[in-house]
Order: structure tokens, then sequence, then C-alpha cells
């Protein structure tokens, strides 16, 4: 890209940033979300606690304990370098969970530690921390699960921990997750909007392309479709979840400055987009749909401009 910003923002990006029943054609009109509106069904509210705000990393103690956390804020920060067996892209946990798992509204570290364990619908049981991250690994990262007693598992769960000291447990934190409640566009989300808002406001630092920007081989600005993005199995690829993270965090630094008819059209057209299969599919894309994607917030394994989103000649 060119007239990118100078290199010390480029540098800044390194240490703070990088930082799922409906016709296909309806899904690829911008149905979804009005159709989860009406489908939904909600689990009783989770208290909310008053603000929280997590320890300065000055505070990180000294001797073997501080020295794990500080492993876990590493891979955190730079996934594909400290915890490479398991990576199979470009992204870093910071991508979506912003300055280093501080940021509220972007999944802070600490407002999804004192939550666990819990029952997911994604994968039928109740997991513990260690599982959520694990799909984190397999879907958002499109690699593979560390084993939960491995170095960097630990490392990670240890600087979880440390994050939400003082948080109370079982109490939804004010800033944790994204900010969907009561989300919703004015007007279906549509891709020919997207595509406007994306490069007035986006293709600067993740490219007209949408392969994201590297700087020696370190990913300052993440891929957003493609082979080495998230894979279809990964929560960015629900448009909701895409379209309150980037209304609350995006242009990076400019959070809340996108209208929310901006951030759900550019959702969708992000979305619209192939990346690495899901990595539940067993051959069949209508099947993978019914099981795992029967949601209107989720566009695989429907058509948009002609292309049948999910399909194996996608990319992998």
């Amino acid at each position: 890209m060119k007239n990118l910003y100078g290199y010390v923002i480029v540098l800044l990006m390194l240490a703070t940033q990088v930082g799922c029943a409906q016709k296909p054609a309806d899904a690829a009109a911008g149905q979804p979300a009005q159709a989860a509106a009406a489908t939904s069904t909600a689990p009783p509210p989770i208290p909310v606690a008053t603000e929280f705000r997590p320890p300065a990393e000055s505070t990180i103690p000294a001797g073997p304990l501080g020295d794990v956390i500080r492993q876990g804020r590493n891979i955190f920060n730079d996934t594909p370098v400290y915890a490479k067996a398991f990576v199979g892209n470009r992204l870093s946990c910071t991508n979506c969970h912003i300055d280093a798992g501080r940021r509220p509204h972007s999944a802070p570290l600490w407002g999804a530690y004192g939550m666990y364990p819990q029952y997911r619908k994604k994968n039928g049981h109740v997991n513990t921390f260690g599982e959520r991250m694990q799909g984190c690994f397999r879907y958002s990262m499109n690699g593979k699960a560390p084993p939960l007693d491995s170095a960097e598992m630990v490392a990670l769960e240890t600087y979880a921990w440390w994050m939400a000291k003082g948080a109370p447990v079982g109490v939804k934190l004010k800033g944790a997750g994204y900010p969907k409640q009561g989300f919703k566009p004015p007007q279906p989300p549509d891709y020919a909007r997207g595509e406007k808002v994306y490069n007035a406001n986006c293709a600067l630092c993740h490219g007209g392309d949408g392969q994201g920007q590297q700087v020696a081989g370190r990913t300052v600005f993440p891929p957003l479709w493609g082979p080495h993005s998230f894979n279809w199995g990964a929560g960015m690829g629900q448009l909701d979840n895409a379209a309150a993270f980037i209304k609350a965090n995006m242009p990076f630094s400019r959070g809340d400055t996108l209208s929310d008819q901006d951030a759900w059209d550019v959702a969708m057209f992000m979305d619209a987009h192939e990346r690495p299969q899901d990595p539940r599919y067993a051959g069949d894309l209508a099947a993978t749909r019914k099981k795992y994607h029967d949601s209107p917030m989720s566009l695989y394994g429907t058509e948009v401009n002609g292309h049948l989103l999910g399909a194996p000649t996608g990319a992998r």
C-alpha cells in the first residue's frame, strides 16, 4: 500500500493491534439481522457489574509467576512467533482482542476469564476457559489446539487470570465481549455499500485486497479474508460479531465513528469473501451449513455475487 502511516505508527500497531434457516439469496441480500432478532432465544440475563479496570502491566510480579504471565502476554501479542506450532495463519490473539486483551468492547481477557466454565452451543458441552482458547487456535488462528497442559496454554491462562484479578466471578463485566445487545442495522446489510465503506475507511490498513500488511515478516494489520485469515468456523465470520467489533473499534484508534449501518454493511462485505474452510467440513457443504452454520448471521454455504461461499474451491 502507498501512503502508509509513518514507521512509528507501524511500530505502535505491532505492539498493540495485530489489533456464525434462511435461503442463501436472503443472506446475501442482508436479511440476517432481522431474522436473527425474530428467531433467537436469549438465556436468562446475567448480572452486570460496575466498571472494572485490569491491573497495569507494571504490576506483573517478579519471579517465576511473573515470567509465565509475561510469556502469556507475548504469545497473545505475537502468536505466530511465540506459539508457532499451533498457528495456521498470520493472525495474533490481539487482532480481535485489542491492546493485549485489555480494551473494553473487544472481547477483553478480563471480561471472559470469570465467565468460565460455561456451556457452549458451538460444541455442545460445558467448556473450561482453556477449551475456549483452544477453539480460538482451531478457528480464528486456523491452526490446531495446544494441549491444555502445554507451556503455551498454561501461559495464556495465567495471563488471563492475572488480567482478571479482582473481578467478580460469574458476572458479566461492562465492556466484556462485543457490544451486540440491541445493535441492529436500520436497513439490511448490503455488500455494495459495505465495499464503499471498506475502501474509504479500511483499505489503507488492511489493503484493497483485504490481505493486511506485514513489516519484516511480522503482521501489523491483519488479513480479513483469504488464505491467511480466520477460517469459516471463527466467531468473526458471524455478521453480528463482526459488525459489533467494527463499530466499537474500527477504524483503529477511531472506534465509534462509523454509523451503525456502515458497520453492518462493511461486516457484510468482509464476511462475504472466501477464507479457509471450516475444519468441521466433511465433504458436504450443505450439511456443514445445516449442522454448524444454520444461522442468518452466517454467510457460509450461501451465494453472494454468484459465488457459493465455503465451496471446496475456495481458500483452504
